[in-house]
């Protein structure tokens, strides 16, 4: 590896290492090549996200979008060359040559990002996982062509899974920014499940909107996480253990969320709910310690005690 190639990912593993404190405690976990390549993915996607979370008009976020979509095409078509300017750029060009990356799950990413932008909303579950899809479960089927399956595996089964886990952490994500989404003009929850449950006004402070069963919704919305979740494990036992350990510490952070949540439903729309660094480093530890993924068959879910 040339020393602009190292360059390139060593920057897209510090914006990792700050920007994203959950996916980095799990791809920790993976040897030095599959971390770079997940570096320059979460790099790509976090300046898409960027983009549709800035405070730019919606016109020039989508012009911008379509420039990063340009920037994907240039690295679909080998025209980045290794001392280009834009080290993400490098990264992902490196990482796409040296792994079979389904470059096209970028592509997606970009269509939902264009979906916020251009502020849609999502009447039935069915519409919210078309937007769940394009936003993360890419990205699980993006990180699949880095892990790889063990032998005797179904490629395609296999990608189903990681799309599937993909949705379970885009509905905890959005089930966590409840308020903080509101605040920004955006609702995500399908329609028909806010009207169900007396939330169709949305969520404008730290209190349920009065007369709405709020609980009822959120646990509504949590038993459809596990179930993606169960769904989404059978994910594991089809990589090798390394691999099984990373994506058991993510997953495993956002399921401990999820419980969080459903044990407190209206701390959503009093603050962001986290979990302390030292739990996600022992998440991330059990992930690696306390996990064959070539034996199990099912995932625990978080400990009570935890």
């Amino acid at each position: 590896m040339s020393g602009q190639v190292l360059a390139a990912y060593r920057y897209c593993e510090t914006v990792t290492g700050y920007e994203a404190r959950n996916f980095a405690y799990g791809i920790r976990l993976l040897p030095t090549p599959k971390r770079q390549a997940m570096s320059a993915l979460y790099a790509f996607s976090r300046r898409v996200d960027d983009i549709g979370d800035g405070d730019l008009a919606p016109e020039e976020k989508l012009r911008r979008l379509e420039s990063t979509r340009a920037t994907l095409g240039r690295v679909r078509g080998g025209e980045v060359a290794e001392d280009d300017t834009d080290p993400v750029a490098v990264a992902l060009a490196d990482a796409a040559a040296r792994f079979p990356l389904p470059l096209e799950g970028l592509d997606e990413l970009i269509d939902g990002v264009q979906m916020d932008v251009r502020g849609e909303s999502y009447e039935t579950w069915d519409d919210l996982a078309v937007y769940c899809r394009c936003v993360a479960g890419a990205i699980g089927r993006l990180s699949l062509g880095v892990f790889g399956t063990v032998d005797g595996h179904d490629q395609a089964r296999a990608a189903e899974y990681a799309d599937t886990l993909g949705l379970a952490l885009q509905l905890t994500n959005i089930l966590r920014d409840v308020r903080e989404d509101a605040a920004n003009g955006r609702t995500y929850l399908p329609a028909q499940d806010l009207a169900k449950f007396g939330c169709a006004d949305g969520f404008h402070g730290d209190t349920p909107p009065p007369g709405s069963d709020f609980a009822g919704l959120v646990e509504f919305e949590v038993r459809r996480a596990r179930t993606l979740f169960a769904t989404g494990y059978r994910l594991l036992p089809m990589l090798d253990r390394r691999s099984g350990a990373c994506v058991a510490a993510m997953a495993g952070i956002y399921r401990r969320l999820l419980e969080r949540i459903a044990a407190d439903p209206e701390a959503v729309l009093r603050g962001r709910v986290t979990l302390p660094g030292r739990e996600k480093a022992y998440v991330a530890a059990r992930g690696l310690a306390g996990l064959d993924a070539r034996r199990i068959r099912t995932f625990p879910g978080p400990r009570s005690d935890a």
